[in-house]
């Protein structure tokens, strides 16, 4: 039985799709490995992402700290950068062109949430990226030294859990809308907090899924452009774990 990333695009499935067979050649045929996917080319992508998406948040921070009314691009840079991801999955060739700009539109939405939540939280920002930041070396050295290994059974309980997150927030949203029920996870009460500690476990192991995913594409010799689909994979999980951590720590602030 195979389980799937909880990214779109990063999935045994796509990654087994986009698979160039291998024929046998002549010894006279030179076989350039350059236009193979490889773990180092995604860490560089990756990167690449990571700086366009600070860049772009350093607009809508700018603009919030400026008395400018960043909510417009915030909103406009999550949209847009939804569209993309969705395209993304389907059309994995175009990754060099749509993930950066998913990283641009995700940055602007990453800098004017933060740049809110800073106002009202000061300096909880600095802790959520920092939290971010030690969760995932300590997820990839985790994986490296194989002292966590993934398995079936690991990438079942994960993907079951993302799936049962994902649809409960979905459903949570959708009955708020038109009722007066306040979703457990809303407020600052333990419940919440429990919830949001669980929710950001769930993101980090699939950082596991994803570091799994990326090896497994470039041993297979996948083409050249999934390093660009696995690295903006693994923003997704990056930014879906940092969003998380400054949820957590509004709650705790806020019952101070």
């Amino acid at each position: 039985m195979n389980f799937n990333s909880k990214n779109p695009f990063l999935n045994s499935k796509r990654f087994s799709s986009n698979a160039e067979p291998r024929t046998e050649v002549h010894h006279a045929q030179i076989i350039d490995y350059n236009q193979d996917m490889t773990v180092s080319g995604t860490i560089n992508k990756t990167a690449i992402l990571f700086l366009i998406l600070c860049g772009a948040a350093m607009v809508t921070w700018w603009m919030t700290f400026n008395g400018i009314n960043p909510m417009l691009p915030t909103i406009g840079g999550a949209i847009v950068g939804f569209i993309l991801v969705l395209v993304s999955s389907f059309k994995p060739q175009l990754s060099p062109y749509l993930a950066p700009g998913y990283a641009l539109f995700e940055g602007l939405f990453i800098g004017g949430i933060s740049a809110i939540f800073e106002l009202k939280f000061p300096g909880i920002v600095i802790n959520a990226v920092g939290a971010t930041l030690v969760t995932f070396l300590v997820c990839l050295g985790l994986y490296k030294f194989k002292i966590v290994k993934v398995t079936e059974q690991f990438k079942s309980v994960v993907v079951a859990a993302t799936l049962a997150i994902a649809t409960y927030y979905l459903i949570s949203w959708v009955v708020s809308m038109f009722s007066s029920w306040t979703p457990v996870h809303y407020g600052n009460s333990m419940m919440s907090i429990g919830i949001s500690v669980f929710v950001i476990i769930i993101a980090a192991l699939n950082l596991f899924l994803d570091f799994d995913l990326i090896e497994k594409g470039a041993r297979e010799k996948m083409p050249k452009f999934m390093e660009w689909y696995g690295a903006m994979g693994l923003m997704i999980t990056l930014v879906w774990l940092y969003i998380e951590f400054l949820r957590l720590l509004t709650k705790i602030s806020s019952r101070d």
